[in-house]
């Protein structure tokens, strides 16, 4: 493959498998741990190159997946005292650990590609240039088979412990009760959390890896209720941002993980505005609705009040009601004429309003009667 495709598939695959555990990060109301996750990690970063001094060693996924571990366990510690809560918990957590990591590159690392640039926003385009060398024989982008084995590894993860993950996100005392120790469950999943975004780290920087862990799931939890279709939406919303945030940046010369992150934005952005049951427009909609829906009614127990009154003559008239019920002549006439439009009410020779039966069953059914 040339590097333009191999920087697509990095891309792709990246999105990928930072969506799949970030789905029940956004359903647990987690979504500041992955911002606390993914730039603690640095430390483990940091200490694994001191002891090998070799960027490329395996140990430092090891020493940065702990550091991810440490960083929930510490934060749970704070949260368990009940002194704070648990965002502020997260805020002294991460903060620190990252500062930690950042004094010692820049204080024994300085001629080591550990800048901190690379540390937030990553250079996908150099990614093709550090190779997978296996016998002599180049297979690929070192990075590409490493987010691809933690893509496996997720979604393995997700399908071998699907039924617990679910039952903790939504009912953890539920799951205690049942024996699913749900405290397990959750380093375990936390665990691969940090292991995802340790993978996710050298390509794409601590700022997409937030990105592409919570703007797709976010969105896919706007469009649906059903879980597997959420977990589906999400990994499809991050692989087209992640693309289109690549061509976007082919397009215009500009960053590649800053127009991959930009389109996750773009992508959150349309669905928070058009999801057909949670988007904006949607809720709009359905406030102007009920506020029709509810003058209707006030209308239909104002006339039923009346109707067998002396003074029905005068106050089941169009012209009545701004006195009544202190409606604008035009709001009122728009209102009656919704009415009729339902078959509530119908007007009688004199133009006074009379309720049909159907008007009249709903309003006793407003008043409880």
């Amino acid at each position: 493959m040339v590097p333009e495709q191999e920087i697509q598939w990095i891309a792709a695959v990246t999105a990928a498998a930072c969506a799949l555990p970030g789905v029940f990060l956004v359903l647990r109301r987690m979504a500041l741990m992955s911002d606390a996750i993914s730039h603690a990690i640095l430390l483990g970063i940091v200490i694994g190159f001191f002891i090998t001094e070799n960027i490329a060693s395996p140990l430092l996924v090891g020493a940065a997946a702990l550091t991810g571990v440490l960083t929930v366990s510490l934060v749970e510690v704070i949260n368990r005292t009940h002194l704070v809560r648990e965002d502020a918990a997260i805020g002294l957590v991460f903060p620190a650990l990252f500062s930690i990591g950042v004094i010692l590159i820049s204080r024994f690392a300085g001629s080591v590609h550990l800048d901190v640039d690379a540390v937030l926003l990553g250079e996908l385009a150099f990614a093709p240039f550090n190779r997978l060398v296996v016998n002599g024989v180049d297979v690929g982008p070192r990075i590409l088979w490493l987010m691809s084995a933690i893509l496996l590894l997720n979604a393995a993860f997700i399908a071998a412990f699907y039924k617990e993950l679910k039952l903790t996100t939504f009912d953890a005392a539920l799951a205690g009760a049942l024996g699913f120790a749900p405290g397990l469950v959750h380093y375990a999943f936390m665990t691969l959390v940090s292991v995802t975004a340790v993978g996710a780290f050298d390509a794409v920087g601590s700022i997409l890896v937030v990105a592409l862990m919570i703007a797709p799931p976010a969105a896919a939890y706007l469009l649906t209720d059903r879980l597997p279709r959420m977990i589906g939406l999400s990994v499809a919303i991050a692989v087209a941002s992640s693309l289109s945030g690549y061509w976007m940046s082919y397009l215009f010369d500009v960053s590649i993980a800053g127009s991959m992150a930009t389109m996750t934005g773009v992508a959150f952005g349309l669905v928070f505005l058009l999801a057909p049951e949670r988007g904006l427009l949607a809720l709009a909609r359905r406030r102007a609705r009920q506020r029709w829906e509810f003058a209707q009614t006030m209308l239909a127990i104002h006339l039923m009040n009346h109707e067998d009154s002396p003074d029905a003559a005068e106050e089941n008239r169009e012209s009545h009601l701004h006195a009544h019920l202190r409606w604008e002549q035009d709001f009122a006439r728009r209102v009656i004429r919704r009415a009729e439009g339902t078959g509530w009410l119908s007007r009688a020779d004199d133009d006074a309003l009379q309720l049909t039966e159907r008007g009249r069953a709903a309003a006793r059914e407003a008043v409880g009667a």
